[in-house]
C-alpha cells in the first residue's frame, strides 16, 4: 500500500470530491497538464510490464502534426496521481505510475484524443541485446546493471537479502527485462517498476504474517462493493524444484526440490492435493544452497493461489500487489485476501475490480 495520511483510507468511504494529476513529460523538458475525460490505469502482478495506461482528452493539440512536435512525443513519459479533497480546502494525491507515451490517437478536429502508455520496465524490455551480454556477481548488482543499461538515471531499491549468482550470458536479441526477472527469480524475488517509477527488488508479502493493509468492508461507511469466493486448483503448485548448470564455471549439475510441508495446508505435498511440482532452472544457480533458497521462497507465491476472489470497492489509488485486504462480507464473514490485480477509473463513479491470488478465514 502506497504510503498515505490517517485519514486517507477513511476519506474513501465518504463522500468526497475525487482530485487528479495527469501530466505529459515530453522530451524537449516542457511538461503539459492534461485535462482529462476518462480512461484507467491497470495493474496486474502476472504481466511483465506491470502498469499501463489509457487516458481520453478532449484536446486536440495533444495530437503531434509537426516533426518537431512528433519528436517531443516519441520518449515521452505519463504521470498520473488521483486523490481526494477533504473539504478544508485540502487534497491529498497518490501516484498511479510513471509510463512511457506509445501511442497518441484521435480525431484532429473533434476528438477525443486517446494517450496509451506502458510501465517503465517497457523501457528495458524494448532494447533489446545486440551483443551477447554477460551478468555476474550478485542479484541486485544485476538487476540493476541491466536496468539502468537502458535507463541510466532509473532509481532502483531492493527489500531482499543479496546472494551471489553465477555468471550468465543472454544471446544477441535477448530480452533484458526477461533476463531481470530470471536474475531477481534466482532469489525467489521480483522485480517491476512501482507507482512512482521506482523499480524495486522485493519478495511476495507472506499472506500469513503480514498484517492487513486495508479492509473492505460492507454495509454502513464500508467501501465493499460486491464480491465473488471460489477455489481453483489451475496455477496451483506444491512442490518448486530449482535447478542450476553453468557451463562457464563447469560446476556439476545442482538442484533442491522445495514441497509444502504444512499438514493443515490444502497443499500439503503428502495430502490428497497431489504432487504438483513446478520447475525453475538458470545458471545462475551454482550451489545446492542456492537453489534450495531459490526454490523455497519460489513455493511461497507457486502455492498461494488455491483461494481466489474478485471484489469490488470503491476506489484506493494507494492499493498494490501483494498487499493484503481484510475482507468483510455481507453476512459478516471474513477473509484475508492478497491482492493479484486492480483497475483504477480516471473517472468519477467507476468500477474498481480487485482479483485476489490467495485467501484465508480471518475472525
Amino acid at each position: 500500500m502506497y504510503p498515505t495520511s490517517d485519514r486517507f483510507p477513511g476519506r474513501l468511504a465518504e463522500s468526497h470530491q475525487v482530485v487528479w494529476q495527469i501530466q505529459l513529460f515530453r522530451t524537449d523538458g516542457s511538461i503539459e497538464t492534461v485535462e482529462h475525460t476518462g480512461g484507467s490505469v491497470s495493474v496486474d502482478r502476472s504481466r511483465p510490464v506491470r502498469r499501463s495506461c489509457t487516458v481520453t482528452s478532449a484536446d486536440v493539440s495533444l495530437i503531434p502534426k509537426t516533426p518537431t512536435e512528433q519528436l517531443a512525443a516519441y520518449g515521452a513519459r505519463i504521470r498520473i496521481a488521483r486523490g481526494v479533497e477533504y473539504g478544508d480546502g485540502s487534497t491529498e494525491l497518490v501516484p498511479l505510475g510513471v509510463f512511457r507515451l506509445d501511442a497518441v490517437s484521435g480525431d484532429p478536429v473533434l476528438g477525443p484524443v486517446t494517450l496509451t502508455g506502458s510501465g517503465l520496465e517497457a523501457v528495458v524490455a524494448d532494447d533489446k541485446f545486440t551483443a551477447p551480454y554477460r551478468a555476474s556477481g550478485t542479484v541486485v548488482g544485476a538487476v540493476t546493471a541491466l536496468i539502468r543499461r537502458s535507463i541510466p538515471a532509473a532509481e532502483v531499491v531492493s527489500t531482499i537479502a543479496d546472494s551471489a549468482i553465477g555468471p550468465r550470458t543472454w544471446d544477441v536479441e535477448g530480452d533484458p527485462w526477461t533476463a531481470a526477472q530470471e536474475v531477481a527469480a534466482a532469489a525467489g524475488a521480483e522485480v517491476y517498476a512501482n507507482a512512482d517509477g521506482v523499480f524495486t527488488i522485493s519478495t511476495l508479502p507472506d499472506l500469513l504474517t503480514t498484517a492487513p493493509s486495508w479492509t473492505v468492508a460492507a454495509g454502513e461507511g464500508g467501501v465493499y462493493l460486491s464480491g465473488v469466493r471460489g477455489m481453483s486448483g489451475a496455477g496451483v503448485y506444491n512442490g518448486v524444484l530449482a535447478r542450476g548448470e553453468n557451463a562457464e564455471t563447469g560446476v556439476a549439475p545442482v538442484s533442491y526440490l522445495a514441497t509444502d510441508n504444512d499438514p493443515g495446508s490444502p497443499t500439503y505435498w503428502l495430502g490428497l492435493f497431489g504432487h504438483r511440482p513446478t520447475f525453475y532452472s538458470s545458471p545462475t544457480l551454482t550451489t545446492t544452497g542456492m537453489c534450495q533458497a531459490a526454490a523455497e521462497l519460489l513455493l511461497r507465491s507457486a502455492k498461494a493461489p488455491n483461494s481466489v476472489g474478485d471484489f469490488s470497492s470503491l476506489p484506493n489509488p494507494a492499493l498494490d500487489c501483494g498487499d493484503v485486504l481484510r475482507v468483510v462480507h455481507p453476512d459478516g464473514s471474513a477473509e484475508l485476501h492478497q491482492v493479484a490485480s486492480f483497475t483504477v477509473p480516471l473517472d468519477v463513479g467507476g468500477d474498481f475490480p480487485i482479483a485476489t491470488i490467495s485467501a484465508k478465514e480471518d475472525s
